[in-house]
């Protein structure tokens, strides 16, 4: 029965770890916070996690998870990868709009061990791995053939990285957009055919007229 309800608490603890983690940060989180806002006792938690970083990690694998669920829908549902790129992208703008700088903050400079921990295993949640979607783009003919898959994968995965980094791209001097249309974007554009160009510059547009109605 014990271990019925340990498994029953996990997701539950982990998805409102989750809430306030990305609402306040993690460093502003307690434990004792976590636990008065779910109407449980402390030790409860303590019974599923070891210690914050061991929550953490599960905070961390449970969005990665999620992230990848909605990436593979936009992916079945999209036309080509370029369409897919730019909903996904959109997708993570949004989310990032909604997400404390503090929660971004926090990962880097104090919980170092749990991400690196996340990294090896694919975990970082909105920074997705890019290996299936190069490899169907090369498939439809959009990103060149000759390119390296496996190399072109990790160097899109930094690039990735950098343009979610409030650190070097401070959201009151850079937009969200701007930087991901800047690096992202133009690194696409060099992977890319005259088929993919085109795509593109078709998806760019519709993006920027996009944005000027939302102005």
């Amino acid at each position: 029965m014990r271990l019925f309800n340990a498994m029953n608490y996990r997701e539950r603890i982990i998805e409102e770890a989750s809430k306030m983690f990305r609402t306040y940060g993690i460093r502003a989180v307690t434990m004792d916070m976590l636990a008065g806002q779910m109407n449980i006792s402390k030790r409860t938690i303590y019974e599923v996690f070891r210690d914050k970083d061991e929550l953490l990690r599960g905070v961390l694998e449970w969005m990665a998870a999620r992230q990848k669920e909605k990436n593979a829908e936009i992916m079945k549902s999209s036309d080509n990868v370029i369409e897919a790129i730019f909903r996904i992208i959109n997708m993570m703008l949004d989310h990032f709009q909604k997400i404390s700088p503090a929660f971004l903050m926090d990962l880097k400079r104090i919980h170092l061990e749990a991400i690196e921990n996340a990294e090896k295993h694919n975990s970082i949640p909105y920074v997705d791995n890019n290996y299936e979607i190069l490899k169907k783009g090369v498939e439809q003919g959009i990103f060149r053939n000759d390119i390296n898959i496996e190399l072109t994968n990790k160097c899109m995965l930094e690039v990735s990285k950098m343009t979610v980094d409030k650190e070097i791209f401070p959201p009151d001097h850079f937009q969200g957009s701007e930087v991901v249309k800047n690096l992202y974007i133009s690194y696409l554009r060099g992977i890319s055919t005259p088929k993919g160009l085109e795509l593109i510059d078709k998806y760019y547009k519709t993006d920027s007229k996009a944005e000027e109605k939302n102005h």
